[in-house]
């Protein structure tokens, strides 16, 4: 009887048609819907930083009973399967400041969190104050965090952030504005994260890689930094470009790419 509540709790996802680069299998996701999870899987969201390979491992996602938005105490506690764009919605409705980056964000909350995501100077952790996993609450200074990383290792269930008014409708078009030179291609947002006092996209480029295209899988020609796919892109082409761009980069460069985009194959863990 146990072992069929627990088959209950899993969907069948296509991940090629959720995630934002339309690559990934068909998978068993373990939906989570209270404090309880599976140890051994791994926590995705909408799969916007994501490339999901055929051997990847068990998977685990948050389902809607976390998906919230709350004003308490004067506090903005928002649940970790809660879409950027519906937190945007609310704090406009309630003249709610410094949430408006976050219309420009894909995904939800939680993988917002867990990479502390943001645009230039604008990031998620800025107004945090604490964060719910299974068995404690966690304070931002507790969180070892900093340009687009964290130490967060384990499943966060919502979040707690420091309530301002004045929620500033012109930030929206300023925002627009810097995401107006990224590809409408599907991709994973930025492939690498930008070395120290350098940029990943001028260093692709630098090395002849811009426009480059493997099967469907292409470095974008709008954005270097972007690996897109243009129709069928396989997730094997996609690592071939990638290796290709992190070994082309070492050799010409001497700088070491780190991968911003999530690799799920355990072929490359």
């Amino acid at each position: 009887m146990e072992r069929e509540k627990s088959k209950e709790r899993y969907k069948k996802v296509d991940l090629s048609k959720s995630s934002s680069i339309h690559i990934g299998p068909l998978a068993d996701v373990y939906m989570i819907d209270s404090y309880a999870y599976p140890e051994d899987a791994y926590l995705i969201g909408f799969l916007n930083n994501i490339l999901v390979g055929p051997d990847h491992p068990p998977l685990m996602r948050l389902s809607k009973t976390f998906d919230f938005i709350r004003l308490e105490d004067g506090r903005l506690r928002i649940g970790a399967a809660t879409p950027g764009g519906k937190i945007v919605s609310f704090c406009k409705r309630h003249d709610i400041a410094h949430f408006e980056f976050m219309a420009h964000l894909p995904g939800t909350l939680g993988g917002m969190l867990q990479m502390n995501a943001g645009l230039k100077s604008y990031e998620v952790f800025e107004y945090l104050l604490d964060i719910r996993t299974r068995d404690r609450s966690v304070k931002k200074a507790d969180i070892d965090y900093g340009y687009r990383r964290t130490d967060i290792d384990e499943v966060v269930f919502e979040a707690s952030f420091r309530v301002e008014e004045g929620f500033d409708l012109s930030k929206i078009e300023m925002f627009k504005q810097m995401r107006s030179n990224q590809p409408r291609d599907p991709s994973a947002g930025s492939c690498f994260k930008n070395p120290p006092g350098d940029y990943a996209g001028r260093l692709i480029e630098a090395v002849g890689l811009k426009g480059h295209r493997i099967g469907d899988m292409q470095f974008s020609d709008v954005h270097s930094n972007f690996l897109v796919n243009l129709g069928k892109g396989s997730f094997e082409d996609a690592m071939v470009i990638i290796k290709l761009a992190e070994k082309r980069v070492l050799e010409q460069t001497g700088i070491s790419l780190e991968r911003e985009v999530i690799i799920l194959d355990r072929r490359y863990f």
